[in-house]
């Protein structure tokens, strides 16, 4: 049986047998890209099934058929984990969610503070994003990306039972760690390149949910805050454990 060299997430279901038709833009990349042809092996994966071998059954310019044969990786969820962010530039803030992707992030929201730089993102071009880096990476769950929403009116609603790390640059040069933190459902926190106001600040020091943290001796861009960070919860609370 040849070994599937090439990863795609399709939205639709996947069990043996199943004819999974592709987009216009899938057949282009897996026939005119790829250059497969029928009979050749294609991983399949939609976030919920887990990861299939299948097969070209049709190749066409405009559209194609891949018909599954057998489950190659059970579905791996990653940890309750979000990450809260503040968008920076475009490529800065395309590298935050696929690196929260490859890192295990579940969720992925956007938030604007004060002082964030960007005022609009265009989600869709981010959940794509999020498509590619699990394609890439291996992973067989692609995490949500939410839509740009105000910090303030997250923190009026957030869940109960949710922590939040909070990556507060004023603590730079304490030790970093989560010394007697628990596992559960979590979130990080990372801020905005001017950093968070003094009004957020208050309001995230009033959160009994909120743990605040260094992320070290330096201060750290956003984006790689957004990793260091991951890192961190990974090692300590995650499944890097």
């Amino acid at each position: 049986m040849m070994e599937a060299k090439v990863r795609l997430y399709v939205d639709q279901p996947l069990a043996p047998g199943q004819a999974v038709a592709l987009t216009a833009d899938q057949a282009h990349y897996l026939f005119s890209v790829m250059r497969l042809g029928k009979g050749a092996p294609v991983a399949l994966f939609n976030g919920r099934d887990g990861e299939w071998r299948a097969e070209v059954a049709e190749a066409g310019k405009r559209g194609g058929v891949l018909v599954c044969d057998v489950q190659t990786r059970a579905l791996l969820m990653p940890p309750d984990l979000w990450l809260l962010f503040a968008p920076i530039k475009k490529a800065r803030t395309d590298f935050i969610v696929e690196k929260a992707v490859e890192m295990g992030a579940r969720r992925i929201v956007p938030v604007q503070t004060r002082h964030t730089n960007s005022e609009r993102i265009r989600q869709d071009r981010l959940q794509a994003h999020a498509v590619e880096a699990a394609e890439q990476c291996g992973g067989t769950f692609v995490p949500e990306v939410a839509d740009l929403m105000a910090l303030d009116r997250l923190l009026v609603g957030w869940p109960a039972g949710r922590r939040i790390l909070w990556c507060d640059e004023s603590l730079v040069g304490a030790q970093a760690g989560l010394s007697g933190a628990e596992a559960g459902p979590w979130a990080i926190l990372i801020g905005p390149e001017g950093g968070f106001s003094e009004g957020e600040k208050a309001k995230l020091r009033a959160m009994p949910a909120v743990l605040p943290v260094s992320l070290g001796p330096r201060i750290l861009r956003a984006d790689t805050a957004a990793v260091a960070a991951l890192a961190l919860w990974q090692a300590s609370l995650g499944d890097w454990r």
